[in-house]
């Protein structure tokens, strides 16, 4: 039985949100429309700023929420307009929400040992206003049942990549690059494994940001004009987090300006671009390190995300895998890398819509699969 559902998705990087409409089926996902919106200025940067404590923040998350289901509602009637479809024609709008603070297993574990850390995910939304603007059902909040169940709540595309990469009949592995990079491990038997590497375009974009006062590096040029400093990258590699074994996950919470200002403090004389040459091999090299940990056997790297598209990247990128794994965009799988995310959690919420598990527990740690999400009638 097919159905038609729109999945939306606005990451770590902030850079806006994207929207897909895709037809859904037990043995595929078609994607018949995508739609993309920036973050208006002052969004963003109120987004940006969430991303810590801050002055009266749960009221102003809230209305940042209401902000963000309103740019999702636009841009769901635009694909409903473009397809000539109606609200009742779609089974339901699978909406990640926008990740402000992500600390799983963290704070809480009572002190006799009888309850574990459950920590938190907070992703800005609001569902009901969604469902009440467009009239039609919306599965969102993916991350938090995981976490009840032990989880780390992320990453969950590693079952949808499975659907999609996952029939090559050898080892590969998906390398999601937003904000945050993730690895999804797919192997010829069928087992996956998937985890956060560390940062993706997060410190790339902030560094740019300040110094160019452009939201990214277009196409990497800047950073391909820089020499990377092997002490500041050995520096930064440091970081306990990429020596953890999966699973494990991260975000902003971690991988943020303060923490390259920490971390660069005895680099002050480097040139900018020469620091961001050095933040784009440590993307990077904490990328390829986690191929080659983790996915030994693995002959082929499928890469997705805005990353993707980042040409100097791929090329160090490149550099640091070893010859045997040959590069590929997802483009080359039939799904252009800005539209993988949305399309998985378009079938993620057809899952839910099944009450069919949407995480593997491999990757979160959970103590089992979960039906991951939470339902808003239209």
């Amino acid at each position: 039985m097919e159905s038609l559902l729109i999945g939306l998705m606005s990451g770590t990087s902030l850079d806006g949100v994207d929207a897909v409409l895709a037809r859904v089926s037990d043995h595929d996902a078609r994607v018949l429309a995508h739609a993309s919106a920036p973050f208006p200025a002052a969004l963003r940067t109120e987004l940006l700023a969430l991303n810590a404590s801050g002055t009266d923040e749960l009221h102003r998350a809230s209305l940042a929420g209401n902000q963000l289901a309103r740019i999702y509602a636009e841009l769901v009637w635009e694909l409903l307009s473009r397809c000539r479809l109606r609200p009742a024609e779609i089974a339901a709008i699978g909406a990640h929400g926008q990740t402000v603070r992500h600390r799983p297993l963290e704070f809480d574990a009572s002190p006799d040992g009888r309850w574990p850390a459950v920590g938190y995910t907070i992703q800005l939304n609001n569902p009901s206003l969604l469902a009440e603007l467009t009239g039609i059902d919306v599965v969102a909040d993916f991350r938090s049942r995981d976490l009840a169940a032990g989880g780390q709540g992320a990453p969950l595309v590693p079952l949808f990549h499975r659907h999609w990469f996952g029939n090559a009949g050898a080892d590969i592995a998906v390398l999601n690059i937003g904000g945050i990079a993730n690895l999804s491990v797919l192997s010829a038997n069928g087992e996956v494994l998937g985890f956060d590497c560390g940062p993706g375009n997060v410190l790339l974009d902030g560094w740019t940001s300040r110094h160019l006062g452009q939201a990214y590096d277009q196409d990497g040029a800047w950073g391909a004009g820089g020499t990377p400093d092997p002490a500041l990258l050995e520096t930064l590699l440091a970081e306990p987090f990429f020596r953890r074994e999966p699973p494990k996950s991260t975000g902003r919470d971690l991988f943020n300006l303060p923490w390259l200002d920490r971390r660069s403090a005895d680099f002050t004389h480097l040139k900018p671009v020469d620091v961001q040459a050095t933040l784009v091999r440590l993307t990077a090299e904490s990328c390829a390190h986690a191929v080659k940990a983790w996915a030994p056997e693995c002959t082929r790297l499928i890469v997705c995300g805005g990353g993707a598209l980042n040409t100097d990247l791929m090329t160090r990128l490149r550099a640091s895998l070893p010859s045997a794994v040959e590069l590929q965009g997802s483009q080359e799988w039939g799904l252009p890398p800005l539209q993988v995310e949305a399309t998985a959690f378009a079938w993620l919420a057809w899952r839910t819509l099944r009450r069919e598990t949407g995480s593997i527990a491999a990757v979160t740690g959970a103590r089992g699969a979960r039906v991951l999400g939470a339902i808003y009638p239209r």
